[in-house]
């Protein structure tokens, strides 16, 4: 085979790969979007996405897990939280407002994971709500073994999903999707590194957001094939500060540096935190 029909055929490998490639990302990223949606109560508001975990009973919940960071719940003054959901009519997209209970006579109906910021409640959606319904059970959700498997560790960058003070994508709803890399070190084992730091800046509304890596890895170094690399690694907790204190002759304060980083809950505590969901009633 002569050099110039190498070099075609090379040539059309490599774009059909990227072409592949680019789905793949295109459609993980649409997929991650369109699960996660503002959640609001008062002036409390933070960033929220669905699971799904299939049942053995039929339910009039529904299979769908709501996860968001326990703060967000905790804070909101009122019994009932607003969803801001979306429908779908041919290519159009609306927002829809959505009003459930988070608390009845007094008691929360959300599970906390008792060491981390995360809490998840079952929700029953409307059946016209446009979600993507990927997350099957907690199978999108990183564990140490895909951390290690895939070779996870600072610099790599993810994507985070958020409302920044309640900013909105467009008209429709959508979640602004941002990114930024892996800032800790190290990220195994999640049982004893519950959060890692992200270098990206947090803004009132990311809480509860979704933190992921979507992107073509190969599995040993010097590899020429790659694997789709697809998981959520966790979500959005808080903005990282550092604390300096000052002391005059009158009074001693703190005052707090904002750094540009973000703490992220590690995926673990959201399994075990949908491992404590109570049976559905």
């Amino acid at each position: 085979m002569n050099k110039l029909k190498c070099s075609v055929i090379l040539t059309l490998f490599l774009n059909v790969s990227l072409a592949s490639c680019f789905a793949s990302f295109v459609d993980m990223d649409a997929l991650t979007v369109r699960s996660t949606f503002k959640i609001q109560s008062g002036n409390v508001l933070g960033t929220a996405f669905i699971l799904l975990k299939p049942i053995t009973t039929n339910s009039p919940v529904g299979n769908f897990v709501l996860v968001t960071a326990a703060h967000v719940l905790s804070e909101m003054p009122s019994t009932n939280a607003t969803l801001f959901l979306r429908t779908k009519t041919g290519g159009t997209y609306k927002k829809r407002p959505f009003d459930f209970p988070i608390r009845s006579n007094g008691t929360n109906l959300w599970t906390c994971n008792p060491k981390a910021d995360v809490a998840v409640m079952w929700i029953a959606l409307p059946s016209e709500t446009d979600i993507s319904g990927v997350f099957s059970d907690t199978t999108a959700l990183a564990d140490d073994k895909f951390l290690t498997d895939f070779k996870i560790h600072p610099g790599d960058e993810v994507r985070i999903l958020g409302y920044p003070y309640g900013f909105e994508a467009n008209d429709a709803g959508f979640p602004v999707l941002r990114s930024g890399r892996i800032a800790s070190y190290p990220l195994t084992p999640t049982s004893e590194v519950q959060t890692f730091l992200l270098d990206f800046q947090v803004f009132r509304g990311n809480s509860g957001g979704p933190v992921y890596i979507s992107e073509r890895r190969a599995l040993n170094d010097g590899d020429l094939s790659s694997v789709s690399v697809y998981r959520i690694l966790g979500l959005v907790s808080q903005e990282a500060f550092m604390n300096e204190p000052v002391s005059t002759l009158d009074e001693d304060t703190v005052k707090r540096h904002q750094l540009g980083l973000g703490i992220v809950v590690q995926a673990q505590a959201i399994k075990e935190a949908i491992d404590l969901l109570p049976p559905q009633n």
